[in-house]
């Protein structure tokens, strides 16, 4: 219940406690507070067991941690009867990172090594009589902010 309490707030906690309720009254606070989480924890564990009884037979080793989305992903994928497992081992991303990096740095050695060899084949002049390679048409329809 209280696993991220560590020592220092623990120490801290008590030494208030002492100077709020004083070190003869203390005792009787703690007895309350215990008796207190006591009767919450029954309570919990009845309103379980009742709805339990409630959904039947075929839930009765249902657990409400289930209901954690992280829990139930995570028991999911350990359960894997879909395949889950196969399907996640198959995208490797580095692997797919390396390789999109390495087809773009080869596209830019061909594409330097092809201005290059353009370049001197003319004498390190700049051929004008050349047109301009055209820009490649974008193919994606027009946005249009009215239509949506």
């Amino acid at each position: 219940m209280f696993n991220d309490i560590g020592p220092l707030e623990l120490v801290t906690i008590f030494v208030l406690a002492v100077l709020v309720f004083g070190p003869d009254k203390l005792p009787k606070v703690i007895q309350d507070v215990m008796r207190t989480v006591r009767k919450i924890r029954e309570f919990s564990e009845s309103a379980k067991q009742d709805i339990r009884q409630e959904l039947g037979p075929e839930f009765k080793d249902f657990e409400f941690e289930d209901l954690n989305p992280k829990t139930f992903i995570r028991k999911q994928l350990d359960n894997d009867e879909l395949g889950l497992k196969e399907i996640r081992n198959g995208f490797d991303l580095k692997k797919e990172m390396a390789e999109v990096t390495e087809a773009v740095h080869s596209h830019d050695a061909e594409a330097s090594a092809a201005s290059s060899s353009s370049s001197s084949s003319s004498g390190g002049r700049i051929d004008l009589s050349k047109k301009p390679e055209e820009p490649a048409k974008d193919t994606r329809p027009v946005f249009d902010a009215d239509a949506t």
